[in-house]
């Protein structure tokens, strides 16, 4: 069904309203939580902040991504300080070829290397240095903005739109439009804008699209289309993992690497991290802790990229494709299984340190307050809900390697393997799930 078609949506859509009016709302709160951490508590325990960060928006944001798709990167508020600034002083330059051809790299890297900086500096553990992260990530929206045209930040650089481009191919919400209306439509004014209405911030043509990962759901395609051509539908979230026309390794290698960052995130938050660091310490010598943790983000990193890489070796005996292909094309099987791991590792802290930011939020209204405990619901809860998450991404992933083997191959030879691995990687979640975990606040 196209939901377009109930008018309570259509109009919220086609309204001039939509989307702005939930962008200057979050851009307002960014900015409270940007000076909290720069100038509040300097302690990450009473700092609304770090609360607002990385015990709400953090653990919600792959929910979001899950039923919306990439509607958060419509009112984000890097995307609002983008347009401003490229309304005020911008040069509006084409993208260069280079972040087209290498982006998705630059954002792989990108991630890597803010997981990593977060646990060698305590970005998270430090309300300050969240914020100076947010200033970081600020200038260089600020420079794309000035020389760029419409969001390349969003579209080209920034991680995290990245992580959403991959979650939003699982989600549960398509912006489509019909391909014959718009291979007639000369004016694509969805692409170029019209009467105040911009043209697609993201560089999309909804008519030649065949993936989420690129669209934001800002509706300014469903606002000056003639034809009525764009339908938003629901849909079997995972569903467009079956179907993956021109499979990209990069893409494929980002979602990988993501189920590596969730077992760094998980193991450095539990008690089995300090045996670890100490058989570190003792085979390298060394009781630098920037050693240690690089030595083991290495190897969580490799591990799982290797995984992938004999597994697609194994699968090419039976469908005659290169493991490098098999890797591209079949990686997209596991983002089901990383979307599942990221909630469930994130639905520890939003549960259990949740209240912590209607404490730390009452406390800039009443200086002092200090609050209780911080739990929502109790630990035995959170991991069933955990378990509950990581079965359900088991099942589409497994499901997603099936599709895909049989709508390539004609075949299901080639998803054992698959399945055998993610398998593997689903039952490492559920035994480090089973382990205590470590708060952030």
């Amino acid at each position: 069904m196209n939901l377009l078609n109930l008018n309570v949506i259509r109009n919220i859509v086609k309204s001039q309203w939509f989307p702005g009016i939930l962008q200057w709302p979050t851009a307002f709160v960014f900015a409270v939580v940007v000076y909290q951490l720069l100038y509040g508590p300097a302690s990450a325990h009473i700092n609304f902040g770090t609360a607002m960060t990385w015990v709400l928006w953090w653990p919600i944001i792959p929910l979001v991504f899950l039923l919306l798709g990439r509607f958060w990167c419509a009112i984000c508020p890097f995307a609002t300080l983008s347009d401003l600034v490229q309304r005020w002083v911008g040069l509006r330059r084409p993208v260069p070829v280079f972040l087209k051809k290498y982006g998705i790299w630059i954002i792989d890297a990108m991630f890597i290397l803010i997981t990593w900086a977060d646990h060698v500096f305590g970005i998270v553990e430090s309300p300050f240095g969240s914020g100076i992260l947010l200033l970081l990530i600020i200038s260089g929206v600020v420079f794309s903005g000035a020389f760029f045209e419409r969001r390349t930040w969003c579209r080209y650089l920034c991680f995290l739109g990245g992580l959403s481009g991959n979650y939003s191919r699982a989600g549960a919400l398509e912006l489509r439009a019909d391909r014959d209306k718009c291979s007639k439509c000369r004016d694509k004014y969805c692409y170029k804008g019209k009467d105040g209405v911009p043209g697609c911030p993201m560089f999309e043509l909804p008519g030649q699209m065949d993936s989420s990962a690129k669209c934001n759901l800002c509706g300014n395609c469903v606002k000056v289309c003639q034809n009525n051509s764009v339908t938003l539908t629901a849909r079997v979230p995972s569903k467009e993992l079956w179907f993956i026309r021109k499979p990209r390794l990069e893409e494929s290698f980002l979602a990988i690497i993501i189920m590596g960052i969730v077992f760094v995130q998980n193991i450095t938050m539990l008690d089995i991290w300090t045996e670890a660091q100490r058989f570190i310490e003792g085979v390298t010598g060394t009781t630098s802790y920037t050693v240690t943790f690089t030595i083991t983000f290495i190897i969580a990193m490799a591990v799982p990229v290797l995984a992938l890489y004999l597994t697609s070796l194994l699968a090419g005996a039976s469908n005659k494709e290169s493991a490098i292909a098999n890797f591209a094309r079949f990686g997209y099987a596991l983002i089901p299984l990383d979307l599942a791991g990221h909630l469930a590792h994130n639905l520890f802290h939003l549960l259990a340190e949740g209240k912590s930011v209607l404490y730390t939020g009452i406390a800039l209204i009443v200086p002092g307050f200090k609050g209780g405990d911080t739990a929502l619901v109790s630990n035995d809860l959170i991991q069933v809900l955990q378990f509950v998450l990581i079965g359900l991404g088991l099942a589409a992933s497994i499901y997603t390697a099936y599709r895909i083997s049989k709508s390539s191959f004609k075949s299901i030879a080639s998803s054992i393997p698959y399945a055998a691995l993610l398998i593997i990687l689903a039952v490492l979640n559920v035994y480090l799930f089973t382990l205590p975990m470590s708060m952030r606040m």
